[in-house]
Protein backbone atom coordinates (compact mmCIF):
# COMPACT_ATOMS: atom_id res chain seq x y z
CA UNK A 1 0.00 0.00 0.00
CA UNK A 2 1.29 3.12 -1.33
CA UNK A 3 2.18 6.25 1.64
CA UNK A 4 0.59 3.40 4.24
CA UNK A 5 3.22 3.90 7.22
CA UNK A 6 2.81 1.34 9.61
CA UNK A 7 2.92 1.13 13.66
CA UNK A 8 6.72 -0.15 14.62
CA UNK A 9 5.38 -1.53 17.98
CA UNK A 10 2.41 -4.22 15.89
CA UNK A 11 3.72 -6.94 14.72
CA UNK A 12 2.27 -9.56 12.53
CA UNK A 13 -0.20 -11.12 14.75
CA UNK A 14 -1.28 -7.84 16.22
CA UNK A 15 -2.16 -6.70 12.89
CA UNK A 16 -3.79 -9.74 11.98
CA UNK A 17 -5.93 -9.51 14.76
CA UNK A 18 -6.93 -5.84 14.00
CA UNK A 19 -8.15 -7.26 10.66
CA UNK A 20 -9.92 -10.04 11.72
CA UNK A 21 -11.66 -8.36 14.51
CA UNK A 22 -12.73 -4.84 11.76
CA UNK A 23 -13.87 -7.32 9.65
CA UNK A 24 -16.30 -9.50 12.67
CA UNK A 25 -15.61 -7.77 15.72
CA UNK A 26 -18.40 -10.38 17.26
CA UNK A 27 -15.85 -13.22 16.60
CA UNK A 28 -15.12 -15.11 20.00
CA UNK A 29 -11.71 -15.15 21.42
CA UNK A 30 -11.72 -18.86 20.83
CA UNK A 31 -12.41 -18.24 17.14
CA UNK A 32 -9.99 -15.07 17.01
CA UNK A 33 -6.94 -17.10 18.77
CA UNK A 34 -7.80 -19.62 16.32
CA UNK A 35 -7.46 -17.63 12.96
CA UNK A 36 -3.82 -16.03 14.24
CA UNK A 37 -2.91 -19.15 15.60
CA UNK A 38 -2.42 -18.41 19.13
CA UNK A 39 -3.97 -19.96 22.19
CA UNK A 40 -6.89 -18.24 23.98
CA UNK A 41 -4.91 -16.71 26.87
CA UNK A 42 -2.54 -14.84 24.72
CA UNK A 43 -4.49 -13.54 22.29
CA UNK A 44 -6.76 -12.34 25.03
CA UNK A 45 -3.62 -10.44 26.19
CA UNK A 46 -2.98 -9.09 22.63
CA UNK A 47 -6.25 -7.68 22.03
CA UNK A 48 -6.87 -6.13 26.24
CA UNK A 49 -3.06 -4.68 25.47
CA UNK A 50 -3.99 -3.44 22.21
CA UNK A 51 -7.32 -1.96 23.88
CA UNK A 52 -5.19 -0.37 26.36
CA UNK A 53 -2.92 1.00 23.99
CA UNK A 54 -6.02 2.85 22.64
CA UNK A 55 -5.46 0.82 19.05
CA UNK A 56 -8.81 -0.50 19.38
CA UNK A 57 -11.00 2.12 20.84
CA UNK A 58 -14.53 0.43 20.46
CA UNK A 59 -16.48 -2.40 19.01
CA UNK A 60 -19.68 -1.27 17.08
CA UNK A 61 -22.71 -2.44 14.84
CA UNK A 62 -22.58 -0.94 11.40
CA UNK A 63 -26.06 -0.18 10.10
CA UNK A 64 -27.06 0.10 6.67
CA UNK A 65 -28.15 3.71 6.33
CA UNK A 66 -30.89 3.10 3.78
CA UNK A 67 -32.37 0.40 6.02
CA UNK A 68 -33.10 3.04 8.49
CA UNK A 69 -35.15 5.19 5.69
CA UNK A 70 -31.91 7.67 5.31
CA UNK A 71 -31.91 7.62 1.53
CA UNK A 72 -30.02 11.17 0.79
CA UNK A 73 -26.52 11.47 1.77
CA UNK A 74 -25.25 15.34 1.83
CA UNK A 75 -21.66 16.46 1.66
CA UNK A 76 -21.54 20.39 3.05
CA UNK A 77 -18.87 22.60 2.82
CA UNK A 78 -18.71 25.42 5.66
CA UNK A 79 -16.79 28.74 5.06
CA UNK A 80 -17.02 30.85 8.41
CA UNK A 81 -16.84 34.31 8.52
CA UNK A 82 -13.93 34.44 11.05
CA UNK A 83 -11.45 31.75 11.49
CA UNK A 84 -10.59 32.67 14.77
CA UNK A 85 -10.10 29.69 17.79
CA UNK A 86 -13.19 30.66 19.38
CA UNK A 87 -15.48 30.78 16.40
CA UNK A 88 -14.16 27.03 15.31
CA UNK A 89 -14.44 26.06 18.72
CA UNK A 90 -18.14 27.21 19.00
CA UNK A 91 -19.22 25.28 15.76
CA UNK A 92 -17.52 22.37 16.37
CA UNK A 93 -19.43 22.33 19.74
CA UNK A 94 -22.66 22.88 17.92
CA UNK A 95 -22.63 20.59 15.08
CA UNK A 96 -20.84 17.53 17.22
CA UNK A 97 -24.70 17.76 19.03
CA UNK A 98 -26.51 16.87 15.63
CA UNK A 99 -27.18 13.15 15.29
CA UNK A 100 -27.77 14.09 11.19
CA UNK A 101 -23.92 14.92 11.07
CA UNK A 102 -21.96 11.79 10.66
CA UNK A 103 -18.49 12.80 9.90
CA UNK A 104 -16.92 16.96 10.61
CA UNK A 105 -13.65 17.71 9.26
CA UNK A 106 -11.51 20.68 10.12
CA UNK A 107 -10.23 21.44 6.40
CA UNK A 108 -7.86 23.10 4.53
CA UNK A 109 -8.28 25.26 0.98
CA UNK A 110 -11.18 27.30 0.31
CA UNK A 111 -13.80 25.96 2.94
CA UNK A 112 -13.22 25.51 7.00
CA UNK A 113 -15.10 22.45 7.31
CA UNK A 114 -16.39 19.40 5.77
CA UNK A 115 -19.54 17.83 6.65
CA UNK A 116 -20.99 14.48 6.10
CA UNK A 117 -25.02 14.62 6.96
CA UNK A 118 -27.83 11.84 6.03
CA UNK A 119 -31.26 12.92 5.64
CA UNK A 120 -34.63 10.44 4.92
CA UNK A 121 -35.23 12.76 1.84
CA UNK A 122 -34.77 16.30 0.62
CA UNK A 123 -37.43 17.89 2.62
CA UNK A 124 -35.79 16.45 5.75
CA UNK A 125 -32.37 17.79 4.28
CA UNK A 126 -34.33 21.05 3.65
CA UNK A 127 -35.48 21.44 7.91
CA UNK A 128 -31.76 20.45 8.83
CA UNK A 129 -30.59 23.39 6.42
CA UNK A 130 -33.46 26.06 7.50
CA UNK A 131 -33.23 24.78 11.63
CA UNK A 132 -29.95 24.26 12.81
CA UNK A 133 -27.03 24.93 9.61
CA UNK A 134 -28.42 28.71 8.81
CA UNK A 135 -29.03 29.46 12.50
CA UNK A 136 -25.71 29.31 13.82
CA UNK A 137 -23.90 32.55 13.87
CA UNK A 138 -20.80 33.21 11.82
CA UNK A 139 -21.62 31.16 8.38
CA UNK A 140 -20.36 33.16 6.11
CA UNK A 141 -21.54 29.97 3.15
CA UNK A 142 -23.00 26.50 2.66
CA UNK A 143 -22.40 24.32 -0.12
CA UNK A 144 -24.22 21.01 -0.42
CA UNK A 145 -23.21 18.38 -2.74
CA UNK A 146 -25.46 15.10 -3.23
CA UNK A 147 -24.32 11.99 -3.72
CA UNK A 148 -26.10 10.05 -6.52
CA UNK A 149 -24.86 6.59 -5.16
CA UNK A 150 -21.69 4.94 -2.91
CA UNK A 151 -19.24 3.50 -4.44
CA UNK A 152 -16.75 2.74 -1.50
CA UNK A 153 -17.42 2.91 2.13
CA UNK A 154 -14.91 0.80 5.01
CA UNK A 155 -14.72 1.60 8.24
CA UNK A 156 -11.67 -0.84 8.33
CA UNK A 157 -8.22 0.88 8.16
CA UNK A 158 -5.45 -0.81 6.55
CA UNK A 159 -3.27 -2.84 8.64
Amino acid sequence: MTGFIPMPDLDAIDRKILALLQSDSRLTMQELADKVGLSVSPCHRRVKLLEERGVITRYIATVDQKALGLHVSVFISIKLARQKEEDLNRFARAISKWDEVLECYLMTGNRDYLLRVVAADLSSYEAFLKNKLTRLDGIASIESSFALSQVKYSIALPV
